[in-house]
């Protein structure tokens, strides 16, 4: 790849038919590279939807209170490098491939043991992001989960604070066949280092797996604990279901401070830093000529509602919606809650990984994400949407030069 990001995709792209990730490969390469997180206080961010919102608003609270914070999110909305951030400012090109350079000449020191699985993409950014803080001197590390808990390489680093955003029924049959073993593996991430556990309201069959989970990860020290609101102002929050989870990384990077012996930053501080929070792809509006563009990350009915309801709070109409929503995503749903808007249904295949076979409407217009351009975006209305995956929000934000080299001023 052109930005030297090759490495972190090599095994992912050559891996055969069935084949798994290898968390004991990951865990070679992290002693290899001597790459772990003892003494610097680690916040993990597990669940379903939001943990990019969370992360981020946990990394502003922390770096409000004095510290340089290296946080890790998946997948990038621009660039590769935005995967990992010194306090919400995107790590250089040359610095993610001096990073890469070091994994590459570690993995080629393990040993070749034909069948084992693949280094995953998420895997390697995670450990590359974990590899900067320590040479940046972090003072704290902040991970989103890729996707699960314990089956995710986050599992490798113990956590003193794990926050679980909302647990639903995505990846069934691959995390676990039900929510509730889907949180069950989220919540695996706990450790005997970990001294608080955060989750947002859950379903009762959630709660309890969590709750278990966590008393046998942690010798039944740590009983998770529920955030609801916090009386943060509004203005320093986002809009919709971006509020609790924002809410949610709040009180876990409170958590985190405490853990550490750290003091909370004053009031004041603390407003100025998460009023500079922007979270492009997440409710968020662009402009391309005489054009407004909605751009949101909704994967489910529940969240393209919200995002129409956002629309028309501003709006007294949608012209026309982009929607880019692969087979395992709530495409019925989005279908059914878009049924009466103009929609051209983007396909990405690009992405082999991702499928676009789900039966939608007839008379929706059908493109590749390859022909949509700046000229074609803009003469679809005044006022536009943009929904569906973070790869499709992604290819959007790419596309409108949206800024995202820095999520917060710290």
């Amino acid at each position: 790849m052109a930005d030297g990001t090759d490495v972190f995709f090599a095994e992912w792209d050559r891996r055969g038919p069935g084949a798994k990730r290898s968390l004991e490969r990951a865990g070679l390469l992290l002693r290899a590279l001597n790459a772990g997180t003892a003494g610097t206080p680690l916040l993990t961010v597990v669940g379903s939807k939001g943990k990019g919102t969370a992360a981020t608003y946990a990394s502003a609270v922390l770096a409000a209170a004095g510290c340089r914070v290296v946080t890790v999110t998946s997948p990038a909305l621009r660039r590769e490098r935005e995967r990992i951030r010194v306090n919400g400012a995107a790590i250089s090109d040359a610095d993610l491939a001096r990073l890469g350079e070091r994994i590459r000449d570690a993995i080629r020191r393990l040993p070749e043991r034909p069948g084992d699985g693949y280094l995953s993409p998420s895997g390697l950014f995670t450990i590359a992001g974990v590899m900067h803080a320590r040479a940046v001197g972090a003072d704290a590390i902040v991970l989103e989960a890729g996707m699960g808990g314990v089956s995710d390489e986050v599992s490798l680093f113990a956590p003193d604070v794990v926050a679980v955003t909302e647990v639903f029924a995505e990846h069934l049959g691959v995390l676990g066949d039900s929510p509730a073993e889907i949180a069950a593996n989220k919540a695996g991430v706990a450790a005997g280092t970990t001294s608080a556990v955060l989750s947002l309201p859950q379903d009762s069959s959630v709660t309890e797996a969590i709750a278990v989970t966590v008393a046998d990860r942690t010798g039944g020290r740590v009983k998770p604990e529920v955030v609801g609101a916090t009386g943060l102002p509004e203005t320093v929050l986002p809009v919709a279901h971006g509020r609790r989870n924002a809410e949610l990384g709040f009180v876990a990077a409170g958590r985190l401070l405490d853990a550490a012996g750290r003091p909370r930053a004053s009031s004041d501080r603390l407003r100025r830093v998460l009023s500079s929070v922007r979270l492009p792809g997440r409710l968020s509006w662009h402009r391309l000529a005489g054009t407004t563009i909605l751009v949101d990350s909704a994967i489910d009915r529940s969240g393209a509602a919200t995002a129409l309801a956002e629309a028309y709070r501003r709006w007294n109409g949608v012209d026309h919606v982009l929607l880019g929503l692969p087979d395992h995503k709530d495409v019925a749903g989005v279908v059914a809650e878009l049924a009466d808007l103009p929609v051209t249904y983007v396909r990405m295949p690009g992405h082999p990984h991702l499928g676009f076979t789900h039966p939608i409407p007839g008379h929706w217009t059908v493109i590749d994400d390859a022909d949509l351009t700046r000229p074609r975006l803009a003469s679809l209305g005044r006022r536009i949407m943009g929904l569906g995956t973070v790869y499709f929000t992604a290819r959007l934000l790419d596309l409108l030069d949206a800024g995202t080299e820095r999520l917060f001023e710290p």
